[in-house]
């Protein structure tokens, strides 16, 4: 188990070869630093010079509210059923397929969704990934469940590695950041509890799937 973020950054560098793009998948429950440690994998890959790693978030794949309303789910937003997960798998397999190690001009960039945290709604288009990115970096609490659609998901997958963050400290950050973007500290605490915590036993149920487990210590926190 690596200890070190240097440790992580010669694997993750590693990755890609044989003339072929790598997707490196970041699991984890909600909470657990998952964001945090593939921000700041990209930004130190990144940091010599040309951009080749990109980040694509899974969240950018949750439906929209209308489509939660109309599906009756809006009350559990962020469990298994209210991502597009087909589609998620989907762009996965575009990005593997769509490298270019020399782009010409005919080679297009692709174009990923983002996530709105403040709206809490996907947009459309808000990631691109450019012919000649050789490694992507995305991150998801279901990046290793097994069942329906998100089955596909891990095919196309070189590597997961699933973040870990004792209990107290992990529920303490998704409250505070649920009070960042908007909810009341009761509330905050409610859905947490109600909602989240469901969706986080679900997700430590897939950690054996992991290549690499990451512990807290191993990712730094700006």
């Amino acid at each position: 188990m690596p200890t070190a973020f240097d440790e992580l950054l010669a694997r993750a560098r590693a990755l890609p070869r044989d003339g072929r793009r790598a997707v490196l998948g970041i699991a984890g429950s909600p909470g657990a630093g998952k964001s945090t440690l593939a921000e700041e994998l990209v930004r130190a890959l990144n940091a010599d010079g040309e951009p080749w790693v990109a980040h694509v978030p899974m969240d950018g794949f949750h439906l929209a509210d209308a489509e939660l309303d109309r599906l009756g789910r809006r009350d559990r937003k962020g469990a298994p059923d209210t991502f597009d997960a087909a589609g998620y798998a989907a762009l996965l397999r575009r990005l593997h397929e769509e490298y270019r190690e020399h782009p010409g001009p005919d080679d297009e960039t692709v174009y990923a969704p983002g996530f709105e945290r403040v709206l809490e709604q996907p947009v459309a288009g808000a990631v691109p990934v450019a012919p000649s990115v050789r490694l992507v970096v995305t991150e998801g609490n279901y990046l290793l469940l097994d069942t329906g659609p998100w089955a596909r998901v891990r095919a196309q997958l070189d590597e997961v590695w699933f973040c870990e963050l004792d209990e107290p400290e992990r529920v303490r950050r998704l409250v505070a950041r649920h009070v960042e973007f908007g909810k009341g500290e009761r509330e905050a605490a409610a859905w947490v509890a109600r909602t989240d915590q469901r969706n986080a036993d679900l997700v430590a149920a897939t950690r054996d799937r992991a290549d690499l487990v990451v512990p807290a210590t191993a990712v730094p926190r700006s």
